[in-house]
């Protein structure tokens, strides 16, 4: 009954739009038709979506020339309209109810990967950030893609020791200069990081710069896999 009310005081509405959908935490049809899922088949490494099928174990030549520090990525969708704005209503406009919705499917695409880890952690923020913006929106998806797959969530894991300035809007050089040696595993967190399957969760996979550095400081702490879990990522099309 007292979901009933609540439904009649607030109708479920899709979470881009906010036209009328059957429950809360969806999108409509046509919100969703407009999203790019990114879909097998794709790179098993960078998670790049292929054009046609090139077999299996075949791996893009994106990843063959720069192989990344982490072990492999997945992301639901390209960061691009629908998905984009999601990201956006997360992030900047405090839409922290998009979290579970968001989270339910990341699981979905990298429930093998979750599946094999031992835990979920997320790219921290540095503190003086995280004062000014109140909340880690990756730390809300990975809180949720914990809870989903009841797996640990471990963010004391992973620190961000330097203050940096905001990637967007900077080179990928400029990228990875400005986030070089700016994660860290803290003393007293290596049990938590040594000979573990982690899953790192971020919001966007741009450049990779960020989550690169990020890797590395668990790699160094002696991580033993890897996997980078997004909500979106940029891509140009597919390859």
């Amino acid at each position: 009954m007292l979901r009933g009310l609540f439904h009649l005081i607030y109708p479920p509405a899709c979470a881009h739009c906010h036209a009328h959908v059957a429950s809360h935490h969806a999108l409509c049809p046509r919100c969703w038709g407009e999203m790019r899922l990114i879909e097998k088949p794709y790179c098993p490494v960078l998670g790049l979506p292929f054009a046609h099928d090139p077999g299996e174990g075949m791996v893009s030549p994106q990843a063959i020339a720069h192989p990344p520090v982490f072990d492999r990525l997945r992301s639901v969708a390209l960061h691009e309209g629908v998905a984009r704005h999601l990201v956006h209503d997360l992030k900047y406009r405090d839409r922290v109810d998009l979290a579970p919705m968001m989270a339910g499917w990341m699981v979905r695409a990298a429930s093998a990967e979750i599946a094999a880890a031992d835990a979920i952690l997320s790219v921290p923020l540095h503190r003086m950030r995280i004062f000014r913006r109140m909340f880690n929106q990756s730390a809300e998806l990975a809180r949720h893609v914990a809870r989903l797959s009841d797996k640990p969530f471990v963010p004391e894991a992973l620190m961000r020791r330097k203050r940096t300035q905001q990637q967007v809007g900077l080179t990928a050089n400029q990228r990875s200069l400005n986030v070089r040696g700016a994660f860290s595993v803290p003393e007293g967190c290596e049990d938590l990081v040594f000979g573990k399957r982690l899953v790192l969760v971020d919001d966007v996979y741009t450049t990779g710069a960020t989550v690169s550095a990020a890797t590395t400081a668990l790699k160094k702490a002696g991580a033993a896999d890897v996997t980078i879990l997004t909500f979106a990522r940029a891509l140009a099309g597919p390859i």
